[in-house]
């Protein structure tokens, strides 16, 4: 299986000792063996075992992959406080995250069926990663513009515009705009047995 070469940098290091053995945690508690968590996120084996163990930087998309597939949130990887259960989360208590070149801010609250995300997407190449798993996605660009690729057409999505879409469906997104793309996203958090494909490089590799 090839890896995700074509990932950008992840994390900070220094952040890495606290990542490295949640993932092994979650994926243990998961009851996944690690060849079986790595075919559902798209990766082989030897990298997903240097993600546990401190030696691999896991970028943002593949930190949405992992937390889809143990049916958590990035904050939760990242060990982040999770907030008290408040329907309300207010501007000023959320701060900014960053792995891979993408920053997030989590703008929903713990212990739910979706996680809901602020993005900035910056405009970098990014392979030809297209993903493939069970569940939903909704996004609404807030700032520049959104590459949008779903099956076989490509969409250029504005300031303004929205897409919500079954995430079985082969997709892909990327920032069309020098300065990046400021979105809204929202996915489903689920396990499931299903096979979670990710289709680049003519290899078949499974993701976010």
């Amino acid at each position: 299986m090839t890896e995700l070469l074509d990932e950008p940098p992840g994390i900070p290091p220094e952040d890495l000792s606290t990542v490295a053995p949640r993932l092994r945690d979650l994926r243990r508690h998961s009851g996944l063996t690690l060849e079986a968590a790595a075919r559902r996120v798209g990766l082989s084996p030897a990298h997903l075992s240097r993600l546990e163990t401190n030696r691999r930087q896991p970028s943002l998309p593949m930190l949405l992959a992992l937390a889809r597939t143990y049916g958590t949130t990035v904050s939760d990887l990242l060990g982040e406080t999770a907030p008290e259960r408040d329907p309300i989360l207010r501007a000023n208590r959320t701060e900014p995250s960053g792995a891979g070149g993408w920053t997030y801010w989590t703008v929903g609250a713990a212990g739910r069926a979706m996680q809901a995300l602020r993005l900035h997407v910056p405009q970098r190449a990014q392979g030809d990663l297209v993903r493939v798993h069970p569940g939903e996605e909704w996004l609404y660009v807030l700032n520049g513009q959104l590459r949008l690729t779903l099956g076989e057409a490509v969409h250029l999505l504005d300031p303004g515009d929205a897409a919500h879409f079954d995430s079985l469906t082969p997709h892909r997104i990327a920032a069309a705009s020098p300065g990046g793309t400021d979105l809204l996203f929202v996915h489903t958090l689920m396990q499931s047995g299903t096979a979670e494909l990710c289709l680049g490089d003519a290899a078949p590799r499974r993701g976010l």
